[in-house]
């Protein structure tokens, strides 16, 4: 049995008692439709209802017309809002989780784009962000108590649809947040000025929302106990607005996050990439605990049951938000208590199908987990009506995948990987600096694999032999893909290797080094940073607007903070065109003028990848049931390797 005894223990806010200390914290999901929970919603929530969860807090609610959006989030504006609401609270209490409701609106902190047009945003002050780049009108005093009614009226609604809590968001530099904080507030009346008139806005609004929900409910904050923004909220401002809300009893805890969506530096702690430390933010939140003795909630890279203990156990905090970790694997708590430890499937912090997915406005899902977000689509497949023998060619993310796929409906399942490790390309990720986590998406996998009692053959390349010899019912190709080598004028007379073989320490680098990156992805910023750091002199030339112009932004912007302060020069719209000697020669890729880089002694070329597909031709015609997935069919990233994957394997 697990010895978590902190983490599984309850926590009483008012009449509410949370049965555990795990939380998901507000995210938006994008499963929403026409302003309400669909049934999608509904279906994810409760799969970390059922998993274990013991707090559920649903995505920000957009609560006034000021801050309505065409984006896919949920509104709460009329009480005909109720029935679809109630609908996630049943299925979330179903399974003895406690649920509250989030309350927000973005002030300048957005391109409030609607049909196609940028409407106008409100904000306490006209004074723009450096991230939306929106120029804010000023709110109206009758706007800002038309605003705080919309609070109690939202907070009225949710009640009525049954949550047990309310949390306010004054985190992140939205609009509560713009009211507190006197660079983004200049006004000069009640709700500008002193410390006192800043904090008039949220005051007001907590009221009301107390008087809409009553003394049972819980109502809390969400806070960012610092904004990491060079004009952001200050860390010593944040505490005294904590310590006078504790004072005056108006919240029942604070739910700490670091970080501001006002700029690019301070948006990397919204979701924070792999690189930054684990529950790096539980100090900062126990500050806030002992100046104000309030109960606290903090996420921030909290990804393992053994961390969130070790926090609440040293008093930083009363519930820790594990909100990635449980989009990576939604029973991570019930496998804690049950001390099943080693089946936890990790988060990795790659934020590519979370927050990755937001950004480019598709709905919440995982990298690891393809049925996240897809719950009702992709649940616990159904056992196969009779039991097959699958041989899965291919031992990267997509190929063992698939087998787990296959195995977990029953059939019989042999897995061969020509090298001597599983991982594919994942081996080569996890070598870049501060990027060992990535290689956790392949230990996952490698325990997914054992427990559903795959046989592995490493070593062992398969062909059409090896097919004849093991008679399969089916064969899964994932052989992944093979770096593509591009036409490079006088390549003979320089040096030039490819990225891949500077990963694996196979190439001998000089001093001077161009990468030649036409993905813009992670490959070449990692190999970029991976030679800055060992000493040499390096040029990024990117196929693309900017570096990491196809990476999620938090992790790009991250990178190229990192990039920037190893003094690596980035060349936007370039293509590598010829070498020398000592040289090379791009090309501008909108005029095709050349760009002379003098001073070269070796290019790294990152130009992809092409799909491996010889395997698949040499099975024509031996008339096996083929399924292909991942890079042998186009190569993408490990999200789409993985979804591939599991499709073909539920499908023999």
């Amino acid at each position: 049995m697990s010895t978590l005894a902190h983490l599984f223990s309850p926590l009483r806010l008012r009449d509410v008692e949370i049965p555990n200390r795990i939380m998901s914290t507000g995210h938006q999901t994008y499963l929403a439709r026409g302003g309400l929970p669909t049934p999608e919603f509904v279906a994810y929530h409760e799969a970390r209802a059922r998993g274990g969860a013991g707090l559920i807090v649903t995505e920000a609610a957009r609560f006034h017309a000021t801050g309505l959006t065409d984006s896919p989030e949920i509104v709460i504006l009329g009480d005909e809002a109720i029935p679809a609401f109630r609908a996630v609270v049943d299925a979330v209490h179903a399974h003895g989780t406690r649920i509250f409701g989030q309350l927000s609106h973005s002030g300048r902190l957005s391109r409030r784009v609607q049909g196609g047009l940028r409407s106008v945003a409100y904000a306490p002050s006209s004074v723009p962000d450096n991230r939306f780049h929106t120029m804010p009108r000023e709110m109206p005093v009758a706007l800002i108590h038309e605003i705080v009614e919309a609070y109690g009226q939202a907070a009225r609604r949710l009640a009525a649809a049954g949550y047990d809590g309310i949390e306010v968001i004054a985190s992140l530099g939205l609009l509560v947040a713009q009211f507190l904080n006197p660079v983004s507030n200049r006004r000069t009346d009640a709700y500008g000025g002193s410390r006192e008139n800043r904090m008039r806005f949220l005051v007001e609004a907590l009221e009301q929302v107390r008087r809409a929900i009553g003394e049972r409910r819980a109502l809390g904050i969400r806070i960012s106990a610092e904004e990491v923004e060079a004009d952001g909220l200050p860390r010593d401002e944040v505490l005294e607005v904590c310590r006078s809300l504790a004072a005056r009893g108006l919240v029942d805890y604070a739910n700490v996050t670091i970080g501001s969506m006002a700029g690019l530096g301070g948006s990397i702690h919204v979701v924070p990439p792999m690189e930054v430390a684990h529950g790096y933010v539980a100090p900062k939140a126990g500050a806030i605990r002992a100046a104000t003795g309030l109960p606290v909630f903090v996420a921030g890279r909290i990804n393992q049951p053994q961390l969130a203990e070790r926090i609440i156990a040293s008093g930083q905090a009363d519930v820790c938000g594990m909100t990635r970790a449980l989009i990576s694997d939604p029973d991570m708590p019930a496998k804690a208590r049950a001390g099943r430890l080693d089946e936890i499937r990790a988060c990795i912090g790659c934020n590519q199908g979370c927050i990755g997915h937001f950004h480019q406005g598709y709905p919440v899902s995982c990298i690891q987990n393809p049925a996240t977000g897809r719950e009702l689509r992709l649940g616990k497949a159904p056992p196969a009506p009779r039991r097959r023998r699958v041989l899965v060619a291919g031992g990267g993310p997509a190929g063992m995948k698939a087998a787990v796929a296959a195995a977990e409906r029953g059939h019989e399942v042999v897995l061969c990987e020509a090298g001597p490790r599983l991982g594919g390309q994942v081996l080569l990720a996890q070598r870049l600096p501060e990027r060992a986590e990535f290689g956790g998406l392949a230990t996952n996998l490698e325990g997914e694999i054992a427990r559903a009692g795959v046989e592995l053959r490493l070593r062992t390349r398969v062909d059409a032999e090896l097919v004849r010899a093991l008679a399969p019912d089916a064969v899964v190709v994932a052989t992944g893909g093979v770096p593509f080598e591009p036409e490079i004028e006088g390549r003979e007379d320089g040096h030039v290797v490819d990225a891949w073989s500077v990963l694996r320490a196979e190439a001998n680098p000089g001093a001077r080094v161009l990468v030649a990156d036409w993905r813009c992805d992670w490959i070449g910023m990692g190999v970029a940073e991976l030679l800055a750091r060992n000493g040499h002199k390096v040029r990024l030339a990117v196929n693309g607007t900017h570096a990491g112009q196809h990476l999620q932004m938090y992790h790009r912007d991250h990178w190229a903070g990192k990039l920037h302060r190893l003094g690596v020069e980035v060349i936007p719209y370039a293509r590598l065109h010829g070498v020398d000697a000592d040289s090379a020669l791009l090309a501008h890729i909108v005029t095709g003028e050349g760009i002379a880089c003098e001073e070269v002694d070796t290019v790294v070329v990152a130009a992809g990848q092409a799909p491996a597909t010889s395997l698949e031709r040499e099975l024509e015609g031996l008339g096996v049931e083929i399924h292909l997935a991942g890079d042998c069919l186009s190569p993408r990233s490990a999200e789409e390797a993985v979804y591939e994957g599991m499709l073909a394997g539920r499908a023999v």
